[in-house]
Formats: C-alpha cells, sequence, structure tokens
C-alpha cells in the first residue's frame, strides 16, 4: 500500500468502500470494509483528506476520523453526483468523492 494523500469512503448500512489515491490521483487501496474495520483502518493510515458524502452516519464517522489526525470533508449528494464517470454505486462513487473535494467547497464534520 503506497502513501495515501486522499481517501474516498462511501458509506452502507454494514459494508463502506473505500478509495485511496496518492499524490498522482492513482489509486492505491480499493477496498470494502465493515464499519467496525473502518475505524481500524483510521488507526493505520498515516493522516489524510478523508471525502465522504454527508448522511447521518457520516458525521459521526467524521470525528472518529478527526480524532485520529485526519482532515475530514463532507459533501451534498448532489455535488458528488456530477463527478461519478458511470452508475453512481458502491465502487465508483468514493473516487467521484474524491475528485469533488477540490472542485466545490463543503462542509467539515467538526
Amino acid at each position: 500500500m503506497g502513501f495515501i494523500v486522499a481517501l474516498g469512503i462511501d458509506r452502507g448500512k454494514n459494508l463502506n468502500s473505500i478509495v485511496g489515491l496518492d499524490a498522482e490521483g492513482q489509486v492505491t487501496l480499493r477496498r470494502r470494509v465493515r464499519r467496525a474495520s473502518l475505524v481500524d483502518l483510521a488507526d493505520t493510515l498515516a493522516p489524510c483528506t478523508v471525502a465522504m458524502e454527508a448522511c447521518c452516519g457520516s458525521h459521526h464517522t467524521g470525528r472518529l476520523f478527526a480524532a485520529k489526525g485526519h482532515t475530514v470533508r463532507l459533501m451534498s449528494p448532489g455535488y458528488v453526483r456530477p463527478y461519478v464517470r458511470a452508475q453512481k454505486n458502491d465502487t465508483t462513487m468514493p473516487r467521484g468523492l474524491r475528485k469533488e473535494q477540490h472542485g466545490r467547497p463543503c462542509g467539515s464534520s467538526s
């Protein structure tokens, strides 16, 4: 696993899809993890920017990531959709979240 500077997370009810990108924008991490494993993943990563689509569960997850030293960006689902290449599903959405974080101003979970 290379050095991750940005992490896109698509939250689900049981599984979360994660895409980690390096400084050049290349995918270095792509996996699906359960909710409990997501917090453990935050411990293993160096501080980076974490982008998530805003929903009721992402605020809580954002606070957990922020406590570990990560910068958390939450954005409206309407802003994420134009950046997703094809269908909005668990595999394509985290990469769209990563692209979105540079384009528009977005809120923080703190």
